[in-house]
């Protein structure tokens, strides 16, 4: 989150799994992310307007109780189920093989047809020449394109830049679905 809004806006723990809640980021219009002023970045947003950056409680390295876990699974189905979701960004650490809850959120994400960019974090942590041979293995296991993998270091600010756009390409796609209550219709447009 701190290396795509290019300031700190996320507290950052030694240990993993500390986020209990729903942590919302407000991006673009109206915040200070760069690229949101004058600063010469340029924006996940190509209008001024806003994107939202839901943070949810990582499902697999949290060490918590079952009923946290469960209650953390409900959140992000929950998420899921919304109709404005332009997309998700799964992050995963390229050390480690996909846990069964990785593949459990890979078959929500496929049922529900959610596009999906899969950050793989912590490539400084992976020799240079291990990191494209690492991408393609994690690539084939989790069955996704190409398009959808991005490896990444926030520490290098290695495919930072990349996943920008990205996440700019999915969230410029049209909506499904305006995001309104049962019944509820647009006014007719000019024209």
């Amino acid at each position: 989150m701190n290396a795509l809004a290019g300031r700190r806006i996320a507290k950052i723990s030694g240990t993993p799994g500390k986020t209990r809640m729903l942590n919302v980021y407000a991006l673009g219009a109206g915040s200070r992310e760069q690229g949101a002023g004058d600063r010469g970045h340029r924006s996940l947003l190509s209008a001024p307007r806003s994107l939202y950056l839901l943070d949810l409680p990582g499902y697999g390295y949290a060490r918590a109780s079952q009923t946290d876990r469960r209650a953390f699974r409900l959140l992000i189905t929950h998420v899921l189920d919304r109709p404005r979701l332009a997309g998700v960004l799964w992050l995963l650490d390229i050390r480690r093989e996909p846990s069964d809850d990785d593949r459990a959120m890979q078959e929500l994400f496929a049922e529900r047809e959610t596009p999906v960019l899969a950050a793989l974090t912590k490539s400084d942590a992976v020799a240079r020449a291990a990191r494209a041979h690492r991408e393609r293995e994690l690539r084939a296991t989790l069955e996704v394109d190409e398009d959808q993998v991005i490896v990444t270091s926030a520490r290098e600010k290695l495919g930072i830049e990349e996943l920008r756009e990205a996440i700019g390409g999915l969230i410029r796609k049209p909506p499904g679905d305006p995001g309104l209550a049962p019944g509820v219709k647009l006014p007719p447009g000019p024209g």
